[in-house]
């Protein structure tokens, strides 16, 4: 896949899933969904692929999904079946930043 940017907005190939990049690693990403390559946003779907089972989890809207080093974020406009991934790499939810306490 080509260099992403930040505002790029992909969807998935075999399920409903799309999603916005909000932080783009420095290099060329392979950004899956349902472990097929996501596509730009109003360009077609190659055919003949289906969802993976090791990546029907599925997303969620309005969740963000980083890697383990949080070199990419993605945020679901879209939900879907399949599960997001990096090279072949599972995204995990964004936990929620604790608030400064009150005291």
């Amino acid at each position: 896949m080509a260099q992403l940017k930040a505002g790029s907005r992909l969807k998935s190939a075999v399920c409903d899933t799309e999603v916005m990049v909000v932080k783009a690693p420095a290099s060329d990403a392979d950004v899956q969904c349902g472990g097929a390559p996501m596509v730009e946003l109003g360009s077609d779907a190659p055919g003949g692929q289906s969802l993976a089972e090791d990546a029907a989890e599925g997303t969620q809207m309005g969740k963000r999904y980083v890697d383990e080093g949080e070199s990419i974020e993605l945020l679901c406009t879209k939900p879907g079946k399949g599960s997001l991934g990096l090279g072949g790499t599972l995204l995990t939810v964004k936990g929620a930043k604790p608030l400064p306490s009150s005291d």
